[in-house]
């Protein structure tokens, strides 16, 4: 096989790839590689090319046994690094034989699992937490407190409440699930958004009013129908309605308004669109915190969150049913006055 020819199945390579000779100078690599290593290392030693030296001395080893070998490579970068897997085969060359190099990004394997690692952490101290409070209540009430009725109702009333709360954890994280699931399937429903609207504020009246909150609407005269999936449209306006009630109303009381909107063309969407906006006039949020406010269990308010019955994975779940449809979600925020959350649904 001719050199050009070697070039052109190396060029071909979908993977970072890099054939040393012999005598260990590059002879091909192909673009994918000097995006990863840089483009100036053509016929220049390996030592150069290559750099780091976990892999420097895998190159040795197979270029002198003519053995397989594999090692990690890092490619360090301004926003984050990456990790290749390098797997080097020695292929013959004439009399002696040279060195393939191929990198197999494997960046997201090792965050895809931390990721994991750090979810069922996350998930074992939000169970650990009311469990631990339940069984010291109910060493309490058969010990010191066996014989106390007022003690004991006053226990029983605080341990319905974290089992209450460790049911909404399981319920949020079925739903979750639920959604991750479903990621990629389209929705087929042609839904009403104003009568959906309607019927979450309806349905969560008592809850509103337990946070001494007041909740309005305003709908366009014209806001079409969309195709969603009801079901999951009506669970991201029941998180962001009591979301709004429980952060973004003040102890003595505050209004929440959404809002219905049509646009004939969003430029991010690049369609007509509905977007929907829950507003609130509390105390805002600040503006290190909204990039983070739909990760998994981030509380701007720990504490606060906990009282008030926060699983920290309401807003996790709206963004994945938005992604799921498509659509965008936003949060604008200012201290002091409050915050807008905003879905836009395409059309």
């Amino acid at each position: 096989m001719s050199d050009p020819n070697i070039q052109d199945v190396i060029e071909g390579f979908p993977t970072p790839c890099v054939l040393v000779g012999p005598a260990g100078k590059v002879l091909h690599n192909n673009t994918a590689a000097q995006l990863v290593l840089g483009s100036d290392f053509q016929d220049r030693s390996y030592l150069v090319a290559l750099r780091q030296p976990s892999l420097v001395d895998a190159v040795e080893t197979c270029l002198s046994s003519g053995e397989a070998a594999r090692t990690q490579f890092v490619e360090r970068g301004l926003a984050r690094d990456r990790t290749f897997q390098a797997h080097l085969r020695p292929v013959p060359l004439g009399d002696a034989h040279g060195v393939l190099v191929t990198f197999e990004d494997v960046s997201s394997v090792g965050e895809m699992a931390q990721i994991h690692r750090d979810f069922v952490a996350n998930v074992s101290h939000e169970l650990r937490t009311p469990l631990t409070a339940m069984l010291g209540f109910l060493e309490t009430l058969n010990g010191p407190a066996q014989k106390d009725a007022k003690a004991r109702d006053r226990f029983m009333g605080l341990m319905a409440a974290e089992g209450r709360r460790m049911n909404s954890l399981v319920d949020d994280l079925l739903s979750l699930s639920h959604v991750e699931a479903h990621m990629h399937v389209r929705p087929t429903d042609t839904v009403d958004l104003v009568a959906l609207v309607d019927a979450a504020v309806a349905r969560n009246a008592d809850f509103a009013q337990t946070h001494n909150a007041t909740v309005t609407c305003d709908f366009a005269k014209q806001v079409p129908a969309i195709t969603a999936d009801a079901g999951q449209i009506d669970q991201v306006l029941t998180n962001l309605l009591q979301n709004a009630c429980k952060y973004g109303v003040r102890p003595e009381g505050g209004l929440v308004e959404v809002s219905l909107r049509y646009i004939d063309h969003h430029p991010t969407l690049r369609s007509a669109a509905v977007r929907l906006d829950v507003l609130d006039h509390g105390m805002g949020i600040e503006d290190v915190d909204i990039p983070r406010l739909t990760e998994r269990f981030y509380r701007v308010d720990a504490h606060r969150s906990r009282d008030v019955g926060g699983t920290g994975l309401g807003l996790a779940i709206v963004k994945h049913i938005v992604n799921r449809h498509r659509g965008r979600l936003n949060v604008r925020s200012e201290l002091g006055k409050g915050s807008v959350f905003s879905v836009v649904l395409p059309v």
